[in-house]
């Protein structure tokens, strides 16, 4: 039994905001509401060094000054397990997770092998459950990744696949994503696109603009994008499939999700945060620190993001949390490979670039980073209500943190020494803790 007394609740399902307590008991809330109090004899009397109190039945956590908001659902995250453990592997990405705030992850298949087969699915998704947080994956879209083949859908669905893609890899034949599409609709699971079209991409990872000719590299023109966003939206009409543009980053691509949007209710799209902060001038500062497929694009790719993210036209925020191990970004920036960690700057990085510049509220910037994403997927997370589950996140939103040590295995992250607005002080999951912050020592635990 969990109490949070006095936060300030923002719930986007309910479009509740306000100071409010809440109980949690066998890892659901049994009620949200004012001065919430327990039997007699059940509260102690002393603080630890967090801020909460352990008390013969339950422990009491103080929320004043601090938001108490849903556990954020991150839909777009490589664990690289199995196969590539030295980078990361289930258990570590999930206290990366836990101590971003973030109590629902949904690991995307390119792992090797892949998870286009009902075993590795359920070995992923077993561990999964070992990890004090909820783990979900998607099943591939192709079997091997190949780009020729449909998995047997119906049975990763029927072995928990949350969703279907094979993202890192483009689908460049048609008739396949039709097919995916049909597949995918009768089984009522959603679709992550991939879109670079290698045509145009002579090396990944580096805009083909200022980035490129800082490199004297060819980089990756932003007719990649363009070009599968038009092609698969278009694919679209008619299917009922539900389909997501994963880390968008062009203009034209917002455009093309914003006009298709109005006619087909079942298109959406995803940003990562490292999208909506930096542009290609990062990846000329930071080198392969800000290497990542689709690459950092111009200012007004960013602002048109950011836009997209305020209208809606961009439904989710995902970090794309991809890690690397230091050997391999200290390659050449034509060799060492494309992506950054970002579960445990993200909260902090929609505050500081969405809300504090006044281009979302708190709630808005809340509702894409857990219910909507939620929603997407259909899992049971991203809102605050009676009887709903036990997964918050407690943080404070001016309070800063320097980003220094991480959970995660792996560092690759630009903003390494940054001083960013957002700290997260307890995510509970399940009714449980799973990641507390010392107010002393400004060090978090995971439990």
């Amino acid at each position: 039994m969990i109490l949070i007394k006095g936060g300030y609740v923002v719930d986007p399902a309910s479009g509740f905001e306000g100071i409010a307590d809440i109980l949690t008991e066998n890892g659901k809330i049994v009620e949200i509401g004012p001065d919430i109090r327990l039997d007699a004899g059940t509260e102690g009397e002393g603080n630890d060094a967090a801020g909460s109190q352990p008390s013969g039945e339950a422990e009491i956590i103080h929320g004043e000054g601090k938001i108490v908001a849903p556990g954020l659902v991150d839909v777009h995250v490589h664990f690289r397990e199995p196969g590539f453990t030295h980078k990361e592997d289930i258990f570590s990405g999930a206290r990366a997770a836990a101590r971003g705030g973030f109590t629902t992850v949904v690991l995307m298949a390119n792992t090797k092998p892949p998870v286009d087969r009902e075993e590795t699915l359920r070995y992923v998704l077993e561990k999964g459950k070992k990890t004090g947080i909820h783990v979900e994956s998607c099943g591939n879209i192709t079997v091997g990744m190949k780009g020729k083949e449909l998995t047997d859908m119906d049975k990763l669905a029927k072995a928990g696949a949350a969703g279907f893609t094979d993202d890192g890899i483009p689908l460049l034949d048609a008739a396949l994503v039709k097919r995916a599409y049909e597949a995918a609709a009768r089984l009522g699971k959603p679709l992550s696109f991939h879109e670079e079209n290698p045509a145009f991409i002579q090396n990944n990872g580096i805009n083909a603009g200022k980035a490129a000719k800082h490199y004297g590299i060819g980089g990756s023109d932003r007719q990649a994008e363009i070009w599968m966003v038009e092609r698969d939206l278009a694919l679209a009409k008619g299917t009922g499939a539900e389909i997501s543009i994963q880390h968008i980053s062009t203009k034209e691509a917002v455009e093309l999700v914003r006009k298709a949007k109005k006619s087909n209710p079942h298109i959406h799209a995803e940003a990562t945060p490292h999208h909506f902060t930096l542009t290609e001038d990062a990846a000329i500062r930071y080198g392969a620190l800000a290497k990542m497929n689709p690459p950092l694009r111009e200012e007004e790719d960013r602002m048109a993001i950011i836009e997209g993210i305020r209208d809606g036209t961009i439904d989710m925020i995902a970090t794309d949390h991809a890690p690397h191990s230091r050997e391999e970004k200290e390659k050449p920036i034509t060799e060492a490979p494309s992506g950054i960690i970002g579960l445990e700057t993200a909260l902090s990085l929609g505050i500081r670039e969405l809300v504090d510049k006044g281009y979302l509220t708190m709630m808005e910037l809340i509702s894409r980073m857990s219910w909507q994403p939620a929603k997407f997927y259909h899992l049971d997370a991203g809102y605050l209500a009676k009887g709903g589950p036990a997964d918050l996140v407690i943080f404070d939103s001016r309070e800063k943190w320097k980003v220094e040590e991480f959970f995660s295995k792996s560092s690759n992250s630009p903003f390494v020494g940054e001083e960013l607005p957002g700290t997260v002080h307890y995510t509970v999951c399940g009714g449980k803790v799973v990641y507390r912050r010392n107010a002393q020592s400004g060090e978090g635990t995971q439990e």
